[in-house]
């Protein structure tokens, strides 16, 4: 497999990176995070203008078409800066649309989301659900010529940004898939340990409208699931390289015994592990996206993404970790960016199915 980027993908991949380096840098990203909102509208709508909201949407909506290999560099550099932004939730609940909905619901929602003036949030996790996808309480019933639903649903990602949701729920039929206005539910928002801001939403009565066809869901939310796992993957790589980058610098400078403690052996051999542990999580980003976007059939693409996870979620912690300890006690204050990729990474470890997670759902695709 080829892990270079090819011309376009490393275009947008600078391009990215630059607006980062000068719109988003650790100081303006904590002025975001600390905002009532918990991210920029202004940085949203640069998003939107460099095209970024429309690459996984078909050119019949505004997008471009894309996949997750065409993402893979966007979030790359969205981990290197820990971009905070509801990128990724908005994708969610777009990436079901695109995936379930029907054509009235395509044109409805999906140029507004590509033109950046829509967030849509994906609820589907459940208190005690753990990463069981099937595993859902919230119950929908026939009202009049609509829905209602009812339950609870638990750490919806972006849903305090979000003007529309994306629900699951059971029906007689089965597992499906509702559009809800945000509004009509009760959230209650917070700020994630990596800074991100979610919500819990509870559902009461309240009116929805189906999404594709009732009962058939599971196979769409294990493919958005999976689509979203490939691209924290990507994330995570950025993130790692921060981390690596970050603390060589200071092994460089942070002087002990009138020397570069980088002269030091041993810790010379602990930045070469880390660096080494990067570049294995990027080749398994690289294999994520790729099966996310091309893979035979479902089966294949679980394993490929719970193999690429596996390893995702062992090396963050390994670098994340390691940065840490090389820093010193300093590596754990707020003033450092490398504390906050740090929380990142271990998040992400978590997000969408742990190590043991995708080992036992790796050995079940065999």
């Amino acid at each position: 497999m080829n892990f270079d980027y090819n011309e376009e993908q490393q275009l947008l991949a600078d391009s990215v990176r630059r607006f980062i380096q000068k719109g988003y840098d650790f100081e303006a990203r904590k002025k975001v995070v600390l905002s009532p909102e918990g991210y920029s509208e202004s940085v949203w709508g640069t998003l939107a203008e460099m095209g970024l909201t429309g690459i996984p949407f078909s050119p019949d909506h505004g997008g471009f078409g894309g996949g997750a290999i065409d993402l893979l560099s966007v979030m790359e550099a969205f981990g290197e800066g820990l971009v905070v932004e509801p990128f990724l939730a908005t994708l969610m609940g777009a990436q079901c649309v695109s995936r379930a909905g029907s054509d009235s619901q395509r044109k409805a929602i999906l140029p507004a989301v590509v033109e950046g003036k829509l967030k849509i949030a994906f609820a589907f996790s459940e208190k005690g659900a753990r990463y069981d996808l099937a595993n859902v309480k919230t119950a929908a019933k026939k009202s009049g010529s609509g829905w209602t639903l009812d339950g609870e649903k638990a750490v919806v990602l972006g849903a305090p940004a979000a003007a529309k949701l994306v629900v699951s729920a059971k029906t007689l039929a089965g597992l499906s898939l509702f559009l809800v206005e945000a509004k009509a539910a009760k959230l209650r928002p917070y700020r994630t340990l990596d800074e991100m801001r979610a919500a819990d939403v509870v559902l009461q009565n309240t009116p929805g409208e189906l999404l594709g066809a009732e009962g058939k869901a599971l196979p769409v939310i294990e493919a958005v699931v999976d689509f979203a796992t490939a691209l924290v993957c990507a994330e995570a790589v950025g993130a790692m390289k921060f981390s690596c980058d970050a603390t060589l610098e200071y092994l460089k400078t942070r002087k002990q015994f009138g020397v570069p403690i980088g002269t030091f052996q041993a810790l010379q051999h602990r930045i070469v592990d880390m660096y080494v542990a990067y570049e294995q999580a990027k080749s398994m980003a690289f294999l994520a996206c790729s099966q996310a976007d091309t893979a035979a059939d479902a089966k294949e693409r679980m394993r490929g993404i719970s193999a690429a996870k596996i390893k995702i979620a062992d090396n963050a912690r390994l670098i994340s970790q390691e940065a840490i300890q090389l820093h010193g006690g300093m590596g754990m204050s707020e003033e450092l960016k490398v504390s906050h990729s740090f929380r990142r990474l271990t998040m992400i470890a978590q997000q969408f199915g742990d190590a043991d997670h995708h080992l036992e759902r790796f050995a079940g695709c065999g």
